[in-house]
């Protein structure tokens, strides 16, 4: 054997290593993070969600990288206990299935949610979305407004990105390269990021301990949950351009909830630019907050998101 096949021979052999790693991996995460609440199919589609309290309805839709866990580790105990709240898994993330033919854009995913909402018993929802789902709250306000109560933007992202994104998602985007960095990659690495990865999401603040564990972080190294995400976070500047030239026609209330030192989605970008073009809106700048308030400032989200709706349940 020469000295090439030597190098391809070891090539072979260490991504033959890393695709058994990366399964073993999804499945000790899967094992470690099972499903902790119930499925409905809506569509075909099969979605995992955690449903509690009695009164009026709220719907929480996590961001990038996550999972329903993200409140039931935070908002969720806290609002059910005056109003009827359920928390999806969206498509593709967490437990919740997605199908891959085609882009599952916020307009479609927050269509399923509403649409599962509803076969629950639950109508006319306040949608809290956080983050990358600032995005899902907006389609439902300019979409599904005859659908909704009002709408609540959490660190939430409403125009496109000011700068790139994150090298992963532009290696995750190439193809043939970006599924065998899913498979090969993602794992092994994003074990050691996690950590520093929250540091960012929580600064200025402490990241709470345990949070990794409780909010089922983990769950995002799976091959198809990153690619899922990837494909969300590269497809959204271009969705947003489109969705917000309709964002002056939005009538039902919307709050918006920002960390004023929030630099992953900042409130001059995502905030701010919303203030001149939708009538109906609200707005509240936590000082010293970065971009999970939820958790670091979980009394006063808590107190906003609830004034607020029970402005906007006097309304109706």
């Amino acid at each position: 054997m020469n000295a090439t096949q030597m190098v391809i021979s070891s090539l072979v052999t260490l991504l033959l290593v890393l695709v058994v790693w990366t399964a073993y991996g999804q499945w000790r995460i899967n094992q470690q993070y099972p499903p902790v609440g119930q499925f409905i199919t809506v569509d075909g589609v099969r979605l995992h969600y955690v449903q509690a309290g009695e009164g009026p309805a709220v719907m929480l839709v996590h961001g990038a990288s996550s999972n329903l866990n993200e409140f039931t580790s935070s908002l969720l105990p806290r609002l059910a206990s005056k109003y009827q709240v359920i928390a999806f898994d969206r498509p593709g993330f967490g437990h919740s299935a997605r199908p891959t033919s085609e882009w599952m854009d916020p307009g479609r995913q927050v269509e399923l949610m509403l649409k599962a909402a509803a076969q629950l018993g639950m109508t006319k929802p306040l949608v809290i979305g956080h983050s990358w789902a600032g995005s899902i709250v907006a389609a439902a306000l300019v979409h599904y407004d005859e659908q909704i109560s009002a709408g609540v933007s959490l660190a939430g992202v409403a125009g496109h990105w000011a700068g790139p994104l994150n090298w992963t998602y532009r290696i995750g985007d190439l193809p043939v390269i970006g599924p065998l960095f899913a498979w090969t990659l993602v794992y092994p690495l994003g074990q050691f990021m996690l950590h520093a990865g929250l540091n960012d999401v929580f600064a200025p603040n402490p990241v709470p301990e345990q949070q990794v564990e409780r909010a089922a972080v983990a769950l995002a190294l799976r091959p198809k949950s990153y690619q899922h995400n990837v494909r969300d976070m590269n497809n959204s500047n271009e969705y947003l351009q489109l969705l917000s030239v309709h964002y002056d026609r939005i009538e039902k209330p919307l709050l918006i909830i920002h960390g004023e030192q929030d630099v992953l989605v900042p409130y001059w970008n995502h905030g701010r630019r919303l203030l001149r073009v939708v009538p109906s809106i609200e707005t509240l700048l936590l000082d010293n907050a970065g971009h999970a308030p939820h958790h670091t400032h979980t009394d006063a989200v808590v107190t906003a998101v609830d004034d607020f709706y029970q402005r906007v349940l006097a309304k109706q």
